[in-house]
């Protein structure tokens, strides 16, 4: 007989809340470990972020198709996938088999044929072996690193908010962003290495820990000439370059000095305006021996700076119209962080071409952070 497993971990994508709660009673009595997703995007992030054994998928799902979402979980998860859903005709049944579905299952459902599915799911050999799926387990636990790298709690500082979110497009990606406290307010990083997955993910790790170094010298423009110096030779033999906005908060005075390497979505926020912060020179790795110059923005009550990576672009025809969206979206967020997760949902089921990262530094009206 084979050796018992360890715990499997089943991916539940439902927007029905009460389905939902039946599916995660039902999988969980078998054994499963289950994290839940009420959209395609959330159930895409949650297979990414820690793969999956088993995947329940509803085709009716508000912000994109479940036919949509199989195939785009078919390209990087060989998780057993059973849909579940209204839609009992013929056409949609052949429809999902042929997307990659392994089973197919119609509300209302039995509870016990239910289980008997999943079951039999399981007693069937994939009809690729896993090993097949080169460096799946790195990948995941490339993943697992990778977001151990990313902030794990907000930052609180006196009269100011801190918000951030990232999307990586596969399970790894080359999109990160860093904060931590410093003596005067905070230091601060948005970065994009060129492509995506674990060459990208690797060469991120190395940018964060270099500037994170730096972060000792008083001047920023020495601090970020010397880390870009140093990520240069490691970027030219890997052929690669960086985009970086790196940035330290004066809390005290409501300044922000910071460095802006090719990146060019850095947007001043205030008074209902939006505006552009220049760019201080190329990316990083793009142009041995560049140099960058720094530039501050004053931050008074309200006012806001906000970071996207330029993953959020591929939902737009033009910059201009991604920027009025991204002012149109953070006016409508009462947080730093809601303002963030909203850019992210600007970026849309398609935001799977690209990693999509967001940080914002916003300065509370009336001079204190909100609770």
């Amino acid at each position: 007989m084979p050796e018992p497993q360890s715990t499997r971990r089943a991916v539940i994508v439902e927007d029905n809340e009460d389905i939902r709660g039946l599916l995660v009673q039902i999988i969980a009595g078998q054994g499963f470990e289950t994290v839940e997703a009420a959209t395609g995007i959330e159930g895409l992030d949650l297979v990414r972020a820690g793969g999956a054994d088993l995947i329940t998928l509803d085709l009716n799902l508000p912000d994109m198709d479940g036919i949509e979402v199989c195939r785009r979980v078919r390209e990087f998860s060989d998780a057993y996938l059973l849909m579940i859903t209204a839609r009992a005709d013929e056409l949609h049944r052949l429809e999902g088999l042929e997307t990659g579905a392994d089973d197919y299952i119609s509300k209302p459902f039995s509870p016990r044929e239910l289980a008997a599915r999943i079951t039999a799911l399981f007693r069937r050999p994939r009809t690729q072996p896993s090993a097949v799926v080169p460096g799946e387990d790195e990948q995941r636990r490339a993943a697992e690193v990778q977001r151990s790298l990313l902030p794990s709690e907000p930052l609180l500082i006196d009269g100011y908010e801190i918000g951030g979110n990232c999307r990586p497009a596969r399970s790894v990606g080359g999109d990160f962003f860093d904060w931590y406290p410093t003596p005067d307010g905070l230091q601060l990083t948005l970065a994009d290495a060129m492509g995506k997955g674990m060459g990208a993910a690797l060469i991120a790790a190395t940018v964060r820990a270099v500037l994170r170094s730096s972060a000792g010298q008083a001047d920023l423009d020495a601090a970020f000439r010397a880390a870009g110096r140093e990520l240069e030779r490691d970027l030219e033999q890997s052929g690669s370059f960086v985009t970086v906005f790196h940035a330290r908060l004066d809390a005290r005075r409501g300044r922000l000095d910071y460095v802006d390497a090719g990146h060019g979505l850095g947007l001043y926020l205030g008074d209902g305006k939006v505006s552009r912060l220049p760019s201080g020179g190329p990316p990083v790795g793009a142009l041995p021996g560049s140099t960058w110059r720094s530039n501050s923005v004053e931050l008074a009550p309200g006012e806001a700076v906000l970071i996207a990576s330029d993953g959020l672009l591929d939902a737009f025809d033009s910059v201009p119209e991604a920027i009025a969206a991204v002012r149109e979206a953070a006016a409508q967020e009462a947080t730093a962080q809601g303002a963030c997760d909203a850019v992210l949902r600007l970026a849309g089921p398609d935001a799977a071409a690209d990693d999509v990262t967001a940080v914002m530094v916003r300065r509370a009206d009336g001079g204190s952070a909100p609770a």
